[in-house]
């Protein structure tokens, strides 16, 4: 039923509409504006999810870990392959779902591949996009020896783990070894042997949470937990040395608090997929913490302190953009 108008309202007479002056134009149209900035949206919240957006905060610390072991500080150079380790991260993360496609059509339908809100060639070219982006960002950031030496050996890890190795017995040691890539980015052109114990704190955190990502959809047994509490230990242990104050300390207990009690409930409990879920989400965002304490290590608490205080924020974004 069409609701009157003041102009054919009862008890009104209609008034002619005035005419428009001659030669005028016709009256412009505007285009359905909020409707394409919600599909924009949509469209950029489906990127954010294929490429875990959030959990790209836990990158740029293993660079500066590294950077700091080998006495190169946090300068602009680092910060540049900082970023260019991010890049590599978002394309490993689209990659991952490109070869998992046909997986997440069963186990994991929302994601944006089986869902249908990104296609898989699109998600393809942008693994292909962001790993080129990175290996252009670290040339130009530490000159044509750092990409070769450290940036491209990382980007080989990368697609090995997804293209290959993840779904073999040797996926947990290359996602571990990337991530061990991960901090010698930092040391640039140069030596890569002053980053060697931070490069394997990060392996053995990586290798442990590696084992148990494995059973986010299935569950997991006790021992797999068991593992990964093992290899946290190895990592956090891997951090001390002497004279660090009391930066590395906090660092240190914040990574036990912030994973010790998701991985005990795993432990003593039947170890339920979504249990095993919230255990790798928090093995991810403890990487913060675990950073910290590494900074510390390497001399520069005022770095531990940012690397630590971002572990609230990076959970907070995980509510919205998961990390697994």
């Amino acid at each position: 039923m069409t609701t009157p108008t003041a102009a054919t309202a009862p008890g009104r007479a209609a008034r002619p509409e005035p005419a428009a002056p001659a030669g005028a134009s016709a009256p412009l149209v505007l285009p359905p504006f909020p409707g394409r900035a919600f599909h924009a949206r949509r469209t950029l919240r489906a990127y954010a999810e294929l490429v875990r957006a959030p959990a790209a905060i836990t990158v740029p610390g293993d660079v500066l870990a590294g950077a700091l072991a080998a006495g190169r500080g946090s300068g602009a150079r680092t910060l540049g392959l900082a970023g260019s380790s991010v890049c590599l991260y978002w394309a490993g993360m689209a990659l991952n779902d490109w070869a998992d496609r046909e997986l997440d059509a069963v186990e994991r339908p929302e994601r944006p591949l089986p869902s249908g809100r990104i296609s898989p060639r699109a998600a393809l070219t942008t693994a292909a996009g962001l790993t080129a982006a990175g290996l252009g960002i670290a040339a130009l950031a530490g000159g044509p020896r750092t990409a070769l030496r450290r940036t491209l050996p990382l980007a080989a890890a990368v697609w090995t783990y997804d293209l290959g190795a993840k779904n073999t017995p040797l996926g947990p040691a290359v996602m571990a070894a990337a991530r061990a890539l991960d901090v010698l980015h930092g040391t640039g052109a140069g030596p890569a042997r002053p980053a060697l114990v931070p490069a394997a704190a990060v392996a053995a955190h990586t290798l442990g949470l590696t084992r148990l990502s494995r059973h986010e959809v299935d569950g997991a047994p006790p021992r797999e937990a068991a593992l990964t509490l093992a290899a946290a230990t190895v990592a956090a242990a891997a951090t001390l040395r002497r004279g660090t104050g009391p930066a590395q300390a906090a660092a240190l207990a914040l990574y036990a608090g912030s994973f010790g009690p998701a991985l005990t409930r795993v432990l003593r409990g039947p170890g339920a997929a979504p249990e095993v879920r919230r255990a790798v989400g928090a093995g991810i965002h403890a990487l913060l913490p675990l950073q910290a304490a590494l900074a510390a290590r390497g001399g520069a608490p005022r770095v531990a302190v940012p690397l630590a205080a971002a572990l609230p924020l990076v959970r907070r974004l995980a509510r919205k953009v998961s990390s697994t």
